[in-house]
């Protein structure tokens, strides 16, 4: 088993992720934010995949690509992808 991933989220970031869950953006954006906001708070891998019946990779992924996944400027003007 490799190293614990952890994300790190300032306030605002959370509450920008936290919005996406009432926006326009496509569903699957909303689970990758929500994935990258229960990392942050403490979740780990393996809860958070059984929680979206998601493989624990798939959600590796989403963590280790971080931004990418989920904020463009529309959708998240206060986080800039990488």
């Amino acid at each position: 088993m490799g190293a614990r991933l952890r994300v790190f989220l300032t306030g605002e970031q959370d509450k920008t992720l936290l919005n996406l869950r009432t926006s326009d953006a496509p569903q699957k954006v909303k689970d990758r934010a929500e994935i990258i906001r229960l990392n942050a708070h403490g979740w780990y891998v393996e809860k958070i995949a059984a929680h979206f019946n998601w493989t624990p990779q798939t959600v590796r992924e989403v963590l280790q690509s971080g931004n990418r996944w989920v904020c463009t400027s529309s959708f998240c003007p206060n986080i800039a992808p990488k």
